[in-house]
């Protein structure tokens, strides 16, 4: 099953180096939960429609990004998986390093991202309170 989602992930490469956002969102299961740092020190927690993971997603993907990644998925049963992503991102011959998990689902079409738990989405968003 690692091989199955690795491959999914090469798809979504794919995808992404094509500037194919639209394709991405094809992915995804909508709402799509979004877990992100913010400044000052706390997360924020929030869902996302399409069209907003599309507009997002086309200011993050842009053009001219050149992404290297290690994947390491953890299955937490047979239609469950956590992948955690070590990857190195070249913009405008600058590299950047991040580390970020998926929450991928297997549906009746097959495997789709469910959750990001990524850095730098957050600016601008309210921090997560509890209760």
């Amino acid at each position: 099953m690692h091989a199955e989602i690795l491959d999914w992930f090469a798809e979504y490469d794919a995808r992404a180096a094509r500037g194919d956002i639209a394709g991405l969102a094809d992915l995804a299961v909508f709402p799509l939960n979004v877990v992100t740092d913010i400044p000052g020190g706390a997360a924020a927690a929030r869902t996302w429609d399409r069209e907003e993971f599309i507009e997002v997603m086309t200011e993050v993907v842009g053009e001219g990004a050149e992404l290297r990644s290690t994947r390491t998925p953890h299955l937490l049963g047979d239609n469950l998986a956590v992948v955690f992503t070590d990857a190195s991102v070249t913009v405008d011959g600058h590299d950047h390093q991040m580390r970020y998990a998926d929450i991928l689902i297997r549906t009746t079409d097959g495997w789709a991202f469910q959750t990001m738990v990524q850095p730098g989405h957050g600016t601008g968003w309210e921090p997560a309170r509890r209760g």
